[in-house]
């Protein structure tokens, strides 16, 4: 086992994560072929397959599974050495790794960018959006320091801090903006617009307008605020969206805005990280950086 290198452990896991060679090598700023050859030295070296191949699809074995979850323990703690190393330097340098969700990115991130990188110059911010699933999982593989997501998450092995709340507002179409605005529960006989399955933010509106998830209706899902507030617009319904939404989504679409008198739906968003995570008091005071950027 001596033979095992740290770059084919990478390599491996790269494939394991996209489960297809050229994502992997692109993934990876390596060709196709020389990524093949090193899994297959690497299969070489333990004695058994870690992939199974076909021309559609590549797939982790029953072994491949159990060294992939060891793998990644193993490529966690040598990304946590270099992260000790930064932290013992003092200020915050060098590459750091934020998710952040889609309904927050497009809003939050030119503040954000700005507020770190005049607070850490040394700073060499990596950004990804994605939904928030997906993050919990790159921050636990340590494929990510930290992310920006709406909270709780409660997941036992991260770090949440607060950094505001905001409200939600309907969207409707601009001929309806003189209507009184509808109760909460009446979004639910209306024709609601929603992100589509697997975005938090879809799963607050149900919540909000007490619509269970088996109820909801197909062919009225769009994939971002975009979408839906165009689609508000075209006169195919109504939708929510963050008050940070506003300024950007509605400025091109003939629509409404209402706010909800009584009960005001919000959210509240947060950074998470690893408890583990030798950056963790950076990352806490990163985010009161971010706080005071983002609060009025």
């Amino acid at each position: 086992m001596a033979n095992i290198t740290l770059k084919q452990l990478r390599y491996f896991e790269a494939l394991a994560r996209h489960t297809h060679f050229g994502h992997a090598a692109e993934a990876s700023a390596i060709s196709q072929p020389a990524l093949s050859s090193q899994i297959k030295d690497l299969e070489a070296t333990l004695g058994t397959q870690l992939f199974e191949r076909n021309p559609r699809q590549v797939r982790l074995t029953s072994f491949g599974i159990r060294f992939r979850d060891r793998v990644r323990d193993i490529l966690r703690s040598v990304d946590e050495l270099g992260d000790l190393a930064r932290v013992s330097k003092g200020a915050l340098s060098g590459r750091l790794r934020i998710g952040v969700i889609p309904t927050i990115a497009p809003y939050l991130l030119p503040t954000l960018v700005r507020s770190l990188t005049a607070t850490y110059p040394d700073l060499d911010l990596d950004i990804r959006e994605t939904i928030t699933p997906r993050l919990i999982d790159d921050i636990a593989d340590g494929h990510l320091d930290a992310a920006i997501v709406a909270l709780p998450v409660s997941e036992p092995s991260l770090t949440e801090v607060t950094l505001f709340t905001e409200d939600f507002v309907l969207v409707r179409p601009e001929a309806d903006g003189d209507r009184p605005m509808p109760a909460p529960d009446q979004l639910q006989h209306m024709r609601l617009l929603l992100l589509e399955e697997g975005h938090c933010f879809r799963d607050q509106a149900l919540s909000f307008c007490k619509i269970p998830t088996a109820r909801t209706r197909h062919g009225l899902d769009g994939s971002s605020l975009s979408t839906l507030v165009q689609m508000v617009g075209a006169g195919l319904g109504v939708t929510l969206i963050p008050d940070m939404a506003v300024p950007v989504e509605t400025r091109s679409a003939p629509v409404a805005i209402g706010r909800f008198a009584e009960v005001q739906p919000n959210r509240t968003v947060g950074m998470i990280w690893r408890k583990t995570t030798p950056l963790a008091d950076h990352l806490h005071e990163m985010s009161q950086v971010v706080r005071r950027a983002v609060t009025p």
